[in-house]
């Protein structure tokens, strides 16, 4: 009996920062001061409370953002700087919220309360510091940072996807060499962002085996297991043996290309030097 599903992604696929808890702390006295003001029933407080709460919610959602964004250019060896800085609109944003915290929920002074919202400020760039701002785009050659980008951000979505069902499959040596496919396919794709002259031969390369071996385990997963026959089991098994080969091949091609470039650069600079 088989098990309706879609071919996408069962859950968020990008990873999840661990930054920005700090700013939680905010949420803890004005969420207290929600419930006093409630259960004083005093209307006025209760609702400019809420309002300081929710756009230190929005704080710490935009600044998680801007978090995530770094993280993620941080772990790529090739990356656009963020487009948007979600980072450091999370800072202007703490100094807004806590002006309005301050002057109209805690009626403080102008004085004070502009005071209070620019160390806040000044805190959040010290402790959290600014978006990135530099791409990083190194041998790039003649082609373009957008191509490389979106061949690289394709391969990693199908990636995913395939990591994705692997959590439902429990034969466990179909796993075992769908992992190592995995594994070798982001080897394949850390060289081509280390050296991103080659993405054009690989591009082919990568979408149509990646893309194939996703689709395969979402077929795969839209079955019950137990219904699948040892034989297509054996022909998957088969399958993904020709997939590893071919990932070695690709790996190895690519090392050899780079081979070749140093070689060249070799004899330029021999050249160079006996003029």
């Amino acid at each position: 009996m088989s098990k309706t599903k879609r071919y996408s992604p069962k859950k968020n696929l990008l990873p999840n920062s661990s930054k920005g808890k700090l700013l939680y702390i905010f949420l803890i006295p004005l969420f207290l001061s929600v419930t006093i003001a409630l259960f004083q029933t005093s209307i006025k407080a209760f609702l400019l409370n809420i309002v300081s709460f929710s756009l230190f919610l929005v704080v710490v959602y935009v600044a998680k953002k801007g978090f995530l964004q770094e993280e993620m250019y941080n772990q790529n060896t090739f990356s656009k700087a963020p487009s948007i800085p979600y980072k450091t609109l999370g800072g202007y944003l703490l100094g807004g919220a806590t002006f309005f915290t301050a002057f109209i929920a805690g009626e403080q002074t102008l004085i004070k309360s502009a005071f209070l919202a620019l160390i806040s400020i000044v805190g959040y760039y010290l402790y959290y510091g600014f978006d990135p701002k530099k791409d990083k785009f190194e041998n790039l050659g003649d082609i373009s940072a957008e191509f490389v980008l979106e061949t690289i951000n394709e391969a990693k979505t199908k990636l995913a996807l395939v990591e994705n069902d692997m959590r439902e499959i429990k034969d466990m040596l179909l796993h075992e060499k769908l992992n190592i496919a995995v594994d070798k396919a982001k080897k394949i794709l850390q060289t081509i962002q280390e050296d991103p002259k080659d993405v054009r031969v690989s591009r082919k390369f990568l979408i149509v085996y990646i893309d194939g071996i996703a689709k395969v385990t979402n077929a795969y997963t839209d079955l019950e297991e137990s219904s699948i026959d040892t034989k297509t089991k054996k022909k998957l098994h088969k399958l993904m043996d020709d997939v590893e080969q071919r990932f070695d091949k690709e790996i190895i091609r690519l090392k050899g290309n780079n081979h070749f470039d140093l070689d060249v650069h070799i004899d330029v600079l021999k050249e160079q030097i006996k003029h």
